[in-house]
């Protein structure tokens, strides 16, 4: 199916490694000009090596103006912004009675500062244009509340509801806002650069014994893949989505139906 997202200008935060990654590279699969947004901005030169149309730029989204040079390069390169894909996301699994507040701070700067940051910066051009897609890669701990993840859920909840706040005051310039929620999607070793969440202390959590078992909770019996969700987000951010705004859809294999 071709969602005519060809020429589209895209911004595609923590796009080095493992989801936003898989978003990148299938945006620019469909001819899409591509900013990878991310702290790691090594990892994400290798992935602007993988195909034509992807650029790297290295970017704090938990610094304003750090966002605000990133949305300016954008402009000055294509003229537009038509997508912004709010990937960038920091966990730490532990119990909430044992966790530091270091790890708190850190998860709400990430995944709601940074959300927000890029989110305000991105949209003054889109509703310049009258036009743009804003989506936000949020979690099924969002919607449910996950176990040894209490700020972490906190911080997607507000994700969601942020969202649909935003999609009530923005949809009369032709804007909508949508957030996709995935379920655990492990990194391939190649999709992951050093400074990822997932190269340290969390990725030994989820050694191949405990996602064996976390697989049993997925009623597809299968976990996610970085394409899984990046279908759902080429889909929203296409015009065949145009009627779809404030809406929050779990992609995750049956792991939360509600």
């Amino acid at each position: 199916m071709d969602l005519e997202l060809a020429g589209r200008s895209v911004i595609v935060t923590g796009g080095a490694s493992n989801i936003g990654r898989g978003i990148a590279l299938a945006f620019a699969d469909e001819g899409a000009h591509v900013w990878i947004a991310d702290r790691d901005v090594e990892q994400a030169r290798r992935v602007a090596g993988e195909r034509r149309g992807l650029v790297a730029h290295e970017t704090d989204v938990t610094d304003p103006q750090s966002v605000a040079q990133l949305v300016d390069a954008v402009l000055a390169g294509a003229g537009a912004l038509d997508v912004l894909v709010n990937c960038a996301g920091w966990v730490m699994d532990r119990l909430f009675l044992e966790q530091p507040r270091d790890e708190w701070q850190r998860e709400i700067d990430v995944n709601f500062w940074g959300f927000i940051n890029c989110t305000r910066a991105a949209l003054e051009p889109m509703i310049e244009r009258r036009h743009g897609r804003v989506i936000s890669i949020a979690s099924d701990a969002g919607r449910i509340g996950e176990f040894r993840e209490a700020v972490y859920s906190g911080t997607k909840a507000a994700v969601i509801a942020t969202s649909k706040a935003i999609a009530r005051e923005v949809g009369k310039h032709d804007i909508t806002v949508n957030v996709v929620c995935p379920g655990v999607v492990p990194p391939k070793r190649e999709a992951t650069g050093s400074g990822s969440m997932w190269s340290g202390e969390l990725g030994q959590m989820y050694s191949d014994d405990v996602l064996q078992k976390v697989v049993r909770a997925y009623t597809l019996r299968r976990l996610g893949t970085p394409e899984d969700i990046a279908n759902a987000v080429l889909f929203l951010a296409s015009e065949r989505a145009s009627y779809i705004t404030g809406q929050t859809l779990s992609v995750d294999g049956g792991y939360v139906m509600a």
